[in-house]
């Protein structure tokens, strides 16, 4: 039985990065939300998507997980039981199948290999002998994978396919976005022996790394879509990082009151970014 607690799994305050890639192929003038289909779309890239992601991701963490105190809400994940985690798996594949038939049903094959290679994904990061989670910096790499969930939608809704620069953009986005849970969770993963990135680095290096995607974003926002709001969004961000690296808490850890509140930052931006391209519709029509 699917509970709260599989709720928290699924980490409510990090579906932003699905629902706005799942946003991406659309803008208001399409009056995308009359269509029914729109809906059943977005219902699966909110719960049941990450249930799947970080249902997996749970499973295999458990030590990582039992000591960050990051974890145990609905903001940044659950903190389970070995009884809890054990069960995972089949309650995964029971939310997930049914939208993998139905949307097979509605939309043809592509949809079905795109929904498998979203799966495939998801253990080659997770399992043993691949884990590409702890082979850095694969495990940052890999996160091209949340790009699928663009390309879903353009097949689920049929909208045209989304340009090549736009897909360049959200890997870049998927990239930073993952940077920055890796930053938070250093110590615990260091503690529970789990190779990333940003252990590897260290804090400051990893901010440095995630300063470079940044600026490299906001490049490609200003000049190969001209869109100088969404840019100014992400220049603000970067200002951010710079005073967070050489003035305010430069290798020092970020407290847990800190994190939940980055994390709600994270999210009233987030919203406030998806109303911008839906209105804009900048992120379709690339200038270079």
């Amino acid at each position: 039985m699917i509970n709260l607690h599989d709720l928290k799994i699924s980490r409510p305050g990090l579906w932003f990065p699905t629902i706005w890639i799942y946003l991406v192929p659309f803008s208001f003038q399409d009056e995308f939300w009359r269509a029914p289909i729109f809906w059943l779309g977005f219902v699966f890239v909110t719960f049941p998507l990450n249930y799947l992601v970080y249902g997996l991701n749970d499973y295999n963490d458990y030590r990582a997980d039992e000591v960050n105190d990051r974890k145990g809400n609905f903001l940044f994940g659950a903190k389970s039981s070995k009884l809890q985690l054990a069960l995972l798996p089949k309650k995964i594949a029971l939310v997930i199948f049914p939208f993998v038939i139905g949307f097979t049903i509605i939309s043809g094959y592509k949809i079905f290999l795109l929904l498998l290679f979203m799966i495939v994904v998801n253990v080659l990061y997770n399992f043993k002998p691949f884990r590409i989670k702890e082979r850095p910096p694969f495990e940052i790499l890999i996160q091209v994978g949340y790009v699928v969930t663009g390309i879903f939608s353009v097949l689920l809704n049929e909208q045209p396919m989304l340009p090549w620069q736009t897909l360049v953009y959200l890997c870049l986005f998927a990239f930073q976005a993952h940077i920055a849970g890796e930053i938070m969770d250093i110590e615990p993963d260091i503690e529970a022996g789990k190779r990333t990135t940003a252990t590897l680095l260290g804090r400051r290096k990893t901010k440095f790394l995630m300063l470079i995607l940044l600026i490299i974003e906001t490049y490609i926002l200003s000049y190969w879509f001209e869109d100088y709001v969404l840019a100014g969004f992400l220049g603000v961000f970067a200002l951010w990082l710079v005073l967070d690296v050489f003035v305010v808490f430069k290798s020092r850890p970020y407290t847990l009151p800190q994190m939940k509140l980055f994390g709600l930052a994270m999210n009233v931006s987030a919203i406030l970014s998806m109303l911008w391209i839906l209105y804009s519709g900048k992120l379709l029509h690339p200038v270079f």
